[in-house]
């Protein structure tokens, strides 16, 4: 298995999406959860997934006649890569500036503010 920073792109993270909700999954429903032959045709998304396999970033087990996948790195670590890369490119190194944006972005509501406070006060606190 390969370590290092997860290097996807943007439909093998769509195709990590389905995988992190459903678990071990097949080709066949990965296909159905992105669309059916309407968006992709099957074969694509199987040499999409094969090639995830390749670079470490799905296993694969036989099962019967199918073979099922799970995703190696975990959302959360997929997340913060993302976000640390995304820091470090977009914003400069500079998290408050993210979240600046983030807020700025779009109305928050009273409980995602609520949600910050309490996150930044137990920040202040020293916990983590």
């Amino acid at each position: 298995m390969k370590t290092g920073p997860l290097k996807a792109t943007e439909k093998e993270l769509e195709i990590l999406q389905i995988v992190w909700k459903k678990g071990a999954t097949s080709v066949k429903d990965v296909h159905e959860a992105l669309g059916g032959d309407e968006v992709n045709g099957y074969t694509t998304i199987l040499k999409l997934m094969q090639i995830m396999h390749e670079k470490g970033i799905l296993t694969r087990q036989k099962s019967g006649k199918l073979h099922l996948y799970k995703a190696v790195p975990t959302l959360e670590k997929t997340r913060q890569q993302i976000l640390d890369k995304m820091i470090q490119t977009v914003f400069q190194g500079s998290a408050t500036q993210l979240v600046l944006s983030a807020l700025g972005n779009r109305k928050s509501t009273k409980e995602d503010l609520q949600e910050i406070k309490a996150y930044l006060e137990k920040l202040e606190g020293g916990e983590k």
